[in-house]
């Protein structure tokens, strides 16, 4: 018999469920409002370990790599194929096991009027198909639960399975888990009230469905009498064997089957077995543990890993960090940046280039400190000549002494303005040629073009100028890459410091030849030479060694200008001099002073 508890009596259906979604929607806004502050709080410290984790090389090696491996096992935990083979093996052994259920109780079963009588002493010793005698294919086949519950007790009770026997209707008859435990009285209970899960349970339970649930409909019990609603319930009731996956409110996988309950192959009835509690989650749980342990033991070796790559990454980086802040600040006179230049790979490669480019800043630096102080002596001697003559001028007694001291403050006047002029070419020289890009130069048109206005020129000498070209013909351009106008002037500046040396009538001679991968560029001139103490200093800034000529006529920079044009090109410039006869004495004399400048060819 059927035992279904009534309502209470004084409050109605719609009463009571009023009643229940008011307290629903209390209980929902209480949880919003507390959940307001946890989930800004969250908020919160997400954001600050996210920019906390980027805030550097080495936590940003480590995250990034720790994320790709999470993303890998959570990717794995959620398609496991596990899980999919686990329910596929539960299903077949469910759908065996149903088959037997069914074909025990209609093959165990003897009319008795309009009732069966099952034997249960019987059953188990009866094969599948086998039945006692020979019954009437015409006879009807009601199912008695009073009969059928204790072999149903008896197959049941050692498993976790649910076991329901619907009519052709799909009413109810029997369910195994109204069953006391002697199976001799059968009673339809309802199920307990259910509380609402905390706030642990329902997190719990939100992380289980959705790694459960993906596209598994929910299982929900639809009551006495809503048998078809299930649809393995209803195929079965056509005579199909039917099977469903579904997935509880709270995560857990549900597997059932439905057999049809044949006599003489007559539909009776339907037998849905379902699968209870937690087993397949159990072990698809316990699978995905052992690759969370795995993954567990990754992460470790991936932290360990990641700090050893970022050691080798983000130490020397922040090394060579400081060494730069170091050189901003120059708290020492001269700061080394690390040396990594041993390491063959990006590291090293800015290690050496950031060496090199600190080493040009302090050459830089130097040279700009040696140029100020150069400029500072040299502009100082001709103004403490020009002061001089100033406060002597308004003291001179005659015309004499005025017009010498006016052609002293005039000399010193046209000194300073060659020597800013001359200052000035230099202060911005290497600006120029970092902004200008470097083009082909052809030294046989540019030599050719020199000499001609050199010859008619003549800059106040009676010196020509002669040039010679070596190569394997007219054709060969000896080009150069470059500057043309700067090495224009290199070329001019050589060849008037030639000149002004040389005796009225004599020759300069040019010659431009190919040596290898470099063009040589050779200046004679038949002059006294170059000293030997002169030979050292010869490039230097404002220094200028000119006996036969008067103090003050000559700057000094215009062969340390030639060396920094020609440096600036990537090439060399030296002087030395020209090897002539021997006396009568036999000591070698000089024939005359040469300059040699090498470029590199294109």
């Amino acid at each position: 018999m059927l035992d279904r508890t009534q309502p209470e009596q004084g409050l109605n259906t719609e009463d009571a469920s009023q009643l229940l979604e008011q307290d629903a929607v209390a209980d929902d806004v209480a949880q919003d409002k507390g959940w307001r502050r946890p989930l800004g709080w969250l908020r919160r410290a997400g954001q600050f370990f996210f920019a906390l984790s980027f805030s550097s090389l080495t936590r940003r090696i480590v995250s990034l790599n720790l994320a790709g491996l999470v993303a890998l096992v959570a990717s794995i935990l959620y398609l496991s194929q596990f899980r999919a083979g686990l329910i596929e093996a539960r299903t077949q052994s469910l759908m065996v096991y149903a088959e037997i259920i069914s074909e025990a109780i209609a093959a165990s079963a003897t009319v008795e009027g309009n009732t069966v009588t099952i034997d249960p002493d019987r059953l188990l010793d009866l094969k599948p198909g086998e039945s006692f005698g020979q019954p009437d294919e015409s006879a009807d086949f009601p199912i008695n639960p009073e009969r059928v519950a204790p072999i149903l007790r008896r197959l049941i009770a050692p498993t976790k399975t649910r076991a329901r026997i619907f009519d052709r209707d799909g009413g109810l008859i029997l369910d195994s888990r109204n069953l006391f435990a002697r199976g001799d009285v059968l009673r339809m209970e309802l199920p307990p009230p259910s509380e609402k899960p905390s706030l642990y349970e329902r997190a719990k339970i939100s992380i289980k469905t959705w790694f459960n649930r993906g596209d598994l409909p929910i299982y929900r019990e639809l009551g006495p009498e809503g048998g078809k609603g299930y649809r393995e319930v209803a195929q079965s009731l056509e005579g199909l064997n039917s099977s469903m996956v579904r997935v509880t409110e709270r995560g857990a996988v549900v597997v059932s089957v439905a057999v049809p309950v044949q006599h003489f192959r007559a539909v009776r009835g339907a037998l849905m077995l379902t699968t209870q509690g937690d087993d397949i989650d159990q072990m698809v749980m316990s699978e995905r543990l052992a690759i969370l342990k795995v993954g567990g033991v990754a992460s470790a070796v991936m932290i360990m890993l990641s700090l050893l790559l970022a050691s080798t990454i983000a130490g020397p980086v922040r090394r060579l960090a400081d060494g730069a802040e170091r050189v901003r600040h120059r708290i020492q006179t001269r700061v080394e940046i690390p040396d990594f230049t041993g390491r063959r790979d990006e590291i090293g490669h800015l290690s050496g280039a950031l060496r090199d480019m600190t080493n040009a800043l302090y050459s830089r630096i130097e040279a700009i400190e040696m140029f100020a102080a150069d400029v500072a002596h040299e502009l100082k001697n001709p103004l403490t000549s020009l002061r001089s003559a100033v406060e002597t001028l308004p003291l001179a007694r005659n015309d004499n002494s005025r017009a010498r001291l006016l052609a002293v403050i005039e000399h010193d006047v046209r000194r300073l303005d060659r020597l800013i002029s001359d200052i000035s070419d230099a202060s911005r020289l290497d600006a120029e040629l970092q902004r200008q890009d470097m083009a082909p130069v052809d030294l046989r048109r540019l030599l050719t073009t020199l000499t001609g206005v050199a010859n008619e020129t003549r800059l106040g000498h009676d010196v020509a100028v002669e040039a010679r070209f070596e190569g394997r013909g007219p054709t060969d351009t000896l080009s150069v890459p470059g500057h043309d106008s700067r090495l224009g002037q290199v070329i001019s500046n050589l060849l008037s410091n030639a000149q002004s040396f040389s005796q009225p009538g004599s020759k300069v001679r040019i010659a431009c030849r190919r040596v290898r991968s470099e063009v040589e560029i050779v200046v004679d001139d038949d002059g006294p030479g170059i000293g030997q103490d002169a030979l050292e200093r010869i490039f230097e800034r404002f220094y200028t060694d000119r006996p036969h000529q008067g103090f003050g006529q000559n700057s000094g920079l215009g062969l340390s200008i030639s060396k920094q044009i020609i440096e600036a090109h990537g090439g060399r410039i030296w002087a030395e001099n020209r090897a002539g006869p021997a006396d009568e004495d036999g000591t070698p004399t000089i024939a005359g002073a040469r300059f040699v400048v090498r470029l590199p060819a294109l």
